[in-house]
């Protein structure tokens, strides 16, 4: 079983937000020098709505609401996803409808930060920050006390 305690998890959303809003600029960059200046906006707006949509999931996810028991926290992490898709969907339809935007270059930067969250996931996982503290952990060492 993998556990996180809340200000972990906090960190590790805030961390997942950090990485994506590094790789939008690096795609954006690439973009730059590959097709241009309208190719590196456009990266950056597609980077942008995913790195927003992440900050207003992990302001919702794990504001006032999260710490006050199991069913508002589950709330709140509904609402966060429900703001999450809204805010990607409203600023790449804005994007495509109002800018002139490269749509290759806007969703390939979008693609490479949404694939931010399974790295920073895999990072976490194999660093054993998600594991149960050894306290917490039966005779065999790898079953927590609850389970023995």
């Amino acid at each position: 079983m993998i556990s996180l305690d809340l200000p972990h998890a906090r960190r590790l959303a805030f961390s997942c937000v950090r990485a994506q809003l590094v790789v939008t600029v690096l795609v954006a960059a690439v973009s730059w020098g590959v097709a241009g200046p309208r190719a590196a906006w456009s990266a950056g707006v597609g980077g942008g709505a995913s790195t927003l949509a992440s900050v207003a999931m992990a302001l919702l996810a794990f504001g006032r609401l999260a710490g006050s028991g199991a069913e508002r926290m589950l709330l709140a992490f509904y609402l966060g996803e429900i703001a999450k898709i809204t805010v990607v969907i409203v600023v790449l339809v804005v994007a495509l409808v109002f800018m002139r935007v490269n749509p290759v270059a806007m969703i390939a930067a979008y693609v490479a930060t949404f694939l931010v969250y399974w790295v920073v996931l895999a990072r976490a996982l194999w660093s054993g920050r998600t594991a149960p503290a050894p306290a917490d952990r039966g005779s065999d060492g790898g079953t927590p006390r609850e389970m023995a």
